[in-house]
C-alpha cells in the first residue's frame, strides 16, 4: 500500500521558535520531515549529549532552500538548495537561517537523536 504524505497533510506540527517542523511517521519504520530554520542553527550543542557528541541516525532527502554545511570527524560536506543528500550517521549540521529541507530518518533511531535534542533544550 501507499502512503502518501505532504507539508500541508503532516500529522505532527511543532514550532521551536527558531525551527518549524512537520512530521509524518510511516509504517515501515521511518520518518519524514518538513523543517524550516527561521534563523541560523549550530546544531553541535544540543547534539553535545550523544555518544561523541554527534548525530547517529542516518537521513535522506532534499534540500527545498538555504544551505547546510554537515561536519564529520574528518571532513565538511556543504548541501546546498536543490541537492538530494545522504547524511551518514556521525555528522553535525550548521544550518544556515531560511533553511528548508525534506527529510527521510528511521523511526527509532531518529527517536533517540529527538530525545537527546529535547533534553538538552531544557532549562538547566
Amino acid at each position: 500500500m501507499t502512503r502518501i504524505a505532504t507539508r500541508d497533510t503532516a500529522e505532527e506540527i511543532a514550532d521551536y521558535g527558531p525551527v518549524h517542523d512537520r512530521t509524518t511517521r510511516f509504517d515501515g519504520g521511518y520518518t519524514v520531515n518538513w523543517t524550516t530554520f527561521k534563523e541560523a542553527v549550530d546544531m553541535a550543542p544540543v547534539l553535545a549529549p550523544l555518544p561523541g557528541g554527534r548525530c547517529s541516525c542516518p537521513h535522506w532527502g532534499q534540500l527545498l532552500t538555504g544551505r547546510v554545511v554537515v561536519q564529520y570527524e574528518d571532513h565538511d560536506d556543504v548541501i546546498e538548495a536543490g541537492q538530494a543528500y545522504y547524511m551518514a550517521p556521525g555528522h553535525v549540521p550548521l544550518i544556515d537561517a531560511g533553511t528548508e529541507f525534506l527529510m527521510f530518518s528511521p523511526t527509532e533511531e531518529l527517536a533517540a537523536t529527538e530525545a537527546a535534542i529535547e533534553a538538552a533544550m531544557q532549562p538547566s
